[in-house]
Parts: structure tokens; sequence; C-alpha cells
């Protein structure tokens, strides 16, 4: 009967860790569709600021750069603020610092 026990034990702490492996999977997957929601904001944002300025806008132009500038700051709200570079973000959860390109500027 231990060996039964021990099975069961280890079955257990298998299953716990999946859980856990899967909500971790879930949030980065949260985390990434987010950020690519925030980036087509952005750049409708872009192209609403980019019509104005040229004279391209329509009567509507106005309201949907508030529009988008309302959603983006309620994505600053609840993710923090827009503009962390992803390779910041990469190389800061490695916990490895960044690469420093040899003199010349040039990266082999």
């Amino acid at each position: 009967m231990a060996l039964m026990d021990k099975v069961k034990a280890q079955a257990a702490q298998l299953a716990q860790k999946t859980q856990e492996a899967g909500k971790a999977g879930q949030s980065k997957l949260e985390d990434v569709q987010a950020r690519r929601r925030a980036d087509g904001l952005l750049r409708e944002l872009g192209a609403a600021f980019f019509a104005q300025r040229t004279g391209k806008a329509t009567d509507d132009t106005a309201a949907e750069i508030e529009r988008l500038v309302s959603e983006l700051s309620t994505y600053e709200s609840e993710h923090g603020p827009l503009g962390a570079s992803d390779s910041a973000e990469r190389d800061a959860g490695t916990g490895e610092e960044p690469e420093t390109p040899p003199e010349g500027g040039f990266k082999l």
C-alpha cells in the first residue's frame, strides 16, 4: 500500500504543477493579446492623426482620436505604460544583460 500512496502523491503533485503551468501560459497569452490590441490601437491613432495633419480628416476623425486615446489610457491602467520595448522585457525576464555591440556600432 505504501507504493500506491507514493504514486497517488506524485500524481497529485504533477496535476498541481500542470495546472500552474496552464495558468502561467494563459496569463502569457492574455498579455500577448493585450499588447497586440494596444499596437493596433496605436496604429489606428497614428493613421487618424496623420489624416488630421494632412487635411484628409473626416468629420468623425476628432471623435475617433478621442476614443482611441481613451482606450489606450484604459490599457495603461490595466497593463502598465505603453512603449516598453519587447527586447527590454525579454532581457528583464531572463535576467541576462543585453549584448553590447562591438566597437563601431555594428553587431556580429
